[in-house]
Order: C-alpha cells, then sequence, then structure tokens
C-alpha cells in the first residue's frame, strides 16, 4: 500500500470552485480551503454536504495547508480525487512486478517524451521486448451502480494521447491504454460516449491499429492506496 504523507482527516464539503480549490468545513466546525489536484468536472463528486478527507501538510512553500484527496461514499466506499496519486501508486506495483500484462520488464521509466511534446506516463523496456509504452487514465466517473465511466469531461489531450499511442502501435512497439478506476464501489469500466464522443472514436481507431486496453480497481481507504484486481472493459 501507498500509504499517504500524513493521516488524513475527514470535513465536509462546503464547495469546489476555480477548479483547483475546494472550501471544507472541518469536524472542529473550522472552515478551511483546500487544494484539489483534479482538473476534470468531478462529476457527482462535488455536491455540497459530500462527506471528504484530507491530507493536512506543514510544508512551508504550500500556500494550502489541506489537500483533498477522497469523497466517501455510502457503505463504506471511497473515490480518490487526486489525480497524481494512481500513477505514483502504480509507478510502485509495476517496479515490483505487481501488474499482470505489465510485468517481466527490466526498466520502467516515469514521464518520457515522445510524440508531439507529450509524455507518456510509463516507458516499459527489457531485452528481447518490444518496448511498452503504456498512458494512464484515472476514472472517478460512476452514473450507473457498479460501473465506471471515462472522460467525465470533453478530453482534448486525452484523445490527442490516443493518437500518440496508435503511432507507437503502427511503429511495432507495445501501446497500452490503462484505465485506474478510482472507486471502490465499481466493478467494469466503459467509455462515456455521450460525454465525448470524439474521444471513443479515437479510441476505437487507435484499438484498431493495436493499442491494448487494461483496466484495473484501486483499494482506497483513508490510510492509502494500492493496486487492485483487474476490471473487465466493455464498450
Amino acid at each position: 500500500m501507498m500509504r499517504f504523507q500524513t493521516d488524513l482527516i475527514p470535513a465536509t464539503l462546503i464547495r469546489r470552485y476555480k477548479r483547483f480549490l475546494a472550501d471544507c468545513r472541518l469536524d472542529d466546525g473550522r472552515e478551511i480551503t483546500a487544494h484539489i489536484a483534479n482538473p476534470g468536472s468531478m462529476m457527482g463528486l462535488k455536491d455540497e454536504g459530500q462527506r471528504i478527507w484530507l491530507e493536512p501538510n506543514d510544508d512551508p512553500k504550500k500556500k494550502l495547508k489541506f489537500g483533498w484527496r477522497l469523497v466517501e461514499h455510502p457503505g463504506g466506499h471511497f473515490t480518490g480525487v487526486d489525480t497524481s496519486v494512481p500513477n505514483r501508486m502504480l509507478k510502485a506495483a509495476l517496479m515490483a512486478g505487481q501488474v499482470s500484462g505489465l510485468d517481466g520488464y527490466d526498466l520502467i521509466r516515469p514521464e518520457v517524451k515522445y510524440g508531439e511534446n507529450s509524455r507518456i506516463d510509463f516507458l516499459l523496456t527489457g531485452a528481447n521486448r518490444r518496448d511498452c509504452y503504456v498512458e494512464v487514465k484515472s476514472v472517478t466517473l460512476s452514473r450507473q451502480p457498479g460501473l465506471a465511466e471515462f472522460p467525465d469531461s470533453v478530453t482534448a489531450r486525452g484523445t490527442k494521447h490516443l493518437g500518440e499511442l496508435a503511432a507507437m502501435a503502427q511503429s511495432d512497439h507495445r501501446a497500452v491504454m490503462f484505465y485506474l478506476v478510482q472507486r471502490t464501489d465499481c466493478t467494469s469500466v466503459t467509455l462515456a460516449a455521450d460525454i465525448d464522443p470524439t474521444y471513443v472514436a479515437a479510441f476505437k481507431s487507435a484499438q484498431a491499429t493495436g493499442v491494448e486496453v487494461l483496466s484495473f480497481a484501486c483499494k482506497l481507504s483513508p490510510q492509502g492506496v494500492s493496486l487492485g484486481a483487474a476490471l473487465p472493459f466493455t464498450l
């Protein structure tokens, strides 16, 4: 498990605004502003009164002393809303050879330049193996019980990434689209065609060139995050 740097504390969401800010009420009644590392719409995760979990910090370089990490749902389920967390957790899992389908590589390098002014999330290399380009997307939207969907808003950047993965596949490299579901209440993954039909068209085109798809769950709690089981992907 990748533990949070400090113990999370519960709070109640007042409002999210300016994309990266959230006003929250701590259980002792204090109202604070927290940073949220999530540029998406956060559909279904930003309602007033939502039970959330914050990570405090005493870093003098940080203006805001709290970061929003989790949303709590009924039944003891959680959604992770910090988009930087899954890549850090996944890097550790890849290096430990714990990701089925992406194990057995000698070297795992994050944030390698490729394509047109882009960086691939992970480049996996090994002797006598094709280079493997892995693009990771954090999935947090769920509009039907048990079903996770990506994206939660139009993502021109995501569409660009699919095109660049397709180019890698056409150059005889392995190219993998990796959907990491940051929810504990979902058992399958799909694409939200009504939200971004252009992304879905790009996905189908990329898949036709040989881009592979992997989808995994996360185990989430106020203590930390770790890689869960592989999930079925349907479109």
